[in-house]
């Protein structure tokens, strides 16, 4: 079936506005070429291709909102900021980049390197060499092991002689990029990430971004797919609303959500897809938001600090976002997911603490508001950005391939661009693209064509804007 662009418009703009359940009214059957589950950066990218292919498409979201891990809070202060990822990677290749200046989003570079703090000092200038010559070696070693023919947990291969940074370097590494300790995290998968040193930040918000990407789309919100019945000719996928049948599927829930049976397939997904996913689990990152006005930390706009810590018991620090009072205390690995399970009030408490060990007391003090995120309770995400266990890389690739008529898209499924935001809108793209082939919407593609770009490769770490989707 072929439709104009202007009967899909109208029909998809009917479908958004529709309310979907009403008493004792009878379950609806809608009907689409595609049907996408999830409005975070992978489906909103994947149903733009479909639109631009001139084919229906369906876009269920589970959440109340379109953006997925990329959520903008603009009222709980007076200025907005991202709860999720924050920033876009790689500005000169980034496609997400030319579509924000089209849509009149600002950008601003982010500074590049983050401040040491070592107790209540700034670390000087030959410090900050000796924490960048040990993160090199310790970058080196992992890319080395990475070249081995066992995918090791990069903890095991770290220089044993990094002294007085090696907590630095754990956190700047493991649960500052990854979300994951390093115990926990593939020195292959660490090692293939692609560049993330140049990175661009939005006045309005990245998740404003993905929002107003997504706002001509045919997204149905708080409609999560509860069941999908599938095999290699077509899928229907059972909803609140009622039921979907389209010719193919798009799937972008996390590799938490896929795991923990939250939609329930029928027959079951194989259980080598299940496996791949597992080891690729989310990791922990949260953003404890302070309102510090006055600039007593004395840092400039959209500057990064860190600690020479003691141990995983740290944090990173963003500063004066956008210009504003409002900063951003970062927690990630073992340490952030425990102090998130205990609730906004604890982790409140961490930032007003970590503050004061680093400034003093008087500055901790002067911290009027807060707000946390805990990405890890939340039930249609369940975690941060995804990073391969200790011999779980290989399992990226493994998500590329279709499930029937279905795909699967989003952050996990990018071998190199894992954990941003592009990685998640390539995937997204990739997986439209699939689809209407199989469907015949665009020409098969040779055996020897065009795969993800693994070219770009990671030098230097930039802390992440985690989580993304």
């Amino acid at each position: 079936m072929i439709v104009t662009r202007r009967g899909f418009l109208s029909a998809s703009a009917a479908f958004a506005a529709a309310p979907f359940l009403r008493a004792n009214a009878a379950p609806r059957v809608r009907e689409a070429d595609i049907v996408v589950i999830g409005a975070g950066a992978a489906g909103i990218a994947a149903a733009r291709r479909i639109l631009a292919a001139n084919r229906k498409v369906i876009v269920v979201e589970a959440a109340s909102q379109i953006g997925g891990r990329c959520i903008t809070d603009s009222t709980s202060f007076d200025v907005p900021f991202d709860q999720g990822a924050r920033w876009l990677y790689n500005p000169d290749t980034n496609p997400m980049i030319p579509l924000a200046r089209s849509v009149g989003f600002d950008t601003a570079p982010v500074p590049f390197g983050p401040k040491m703090r070592i107790g209540r000092r700034n670390a000087r200038a030959g410090e900050i060499e000796q924490f960048l010559a040990a993160l090199a070696r310790s970058n080196r070693a992992i890319d080395e092991a990475a070249r081995g023919r066992l995918d090791t947990a990069c903890a095991t291969v770290l220089p044993k002689d990094l002294g007085d940074w090696a907590s630095a370097i754990e956190f700047t590494l493991g649960a500052g990029f990854a979300g994951k300790d390093l115990k926990n995290l593939s020195a292959m998968d660490k090692s293939r990430a692609q560049d993330r040193s140049t990175a661009i930040a939005f006045r309005q918000g990245l998740g404003a971004l993905v929002a107003k990407l997504g706002e001509q789309l045919p997204v149905a919100l708080s409609t999560p797919a509860k069941r999908i019945e599938w095999s290699r000719r077509d899928v229907s996928v059972d909803t609140p609303a009622g039921k979907i049948m389209a010719r193919a599927a798009i799937i972008t829930v996390s590799t938490n959500v896929l795991t923990a049976g939250a939609i329930r397939f029928d027959p079951d997904i194989p259980k080598r897809i299940l496996d791949a996913a597992s080891k690729l689990s989310l990791g922990s990152y949260d953003h404890i938001m302070v309102q510090l006005a006055g600039n007593p930390l004395g840092l400039s706009q959209d500057d990064t600090l860190i600690e020479q810590s003691s141990s995983m018991h740290t944090a990173l620090l963003l500063a004066n976002i956008g210009g504003s009072s409002l900063c951003s205390i970062d927690v990630g690995g073992s340490f952030g997911r425990d102090l998130s399970a205990e609730g906004e009030q604890a982790m409140a408490a961490f930032a007003k603490e970590w503050i004061g060990k680093l400034f003093g007391s008087e500055v901790a003090a002067a911290v009027k508001k807060t707000s946390a995120t805990r990405w890890n309770a939340s039930p249609f995400v369940m975690g941060a950005m995804s990073a391969a266990t200790p011999g779980g890389q290989l399992s990226r690739k493994a998500l590329i391939d279709p499930i029937g008529c279905m795909y699967l898209a989003g952050e996990a499924t990018h071998e190199t661009l894992w954990g941003t935001v592009e990685g998640a809108w390539e995937s997204g793209e990739r997986a439209a693209e699939a689809a209407l082939r199989r469907i015949g919407a665009l020409p098969e593609v040779p055996a020897d064509g065009p795969a993800q770009s693994s070219s770009r490769r990671r030098r230097m770490a930039r802390p992440p804007s985690s989580p993304i989707d």
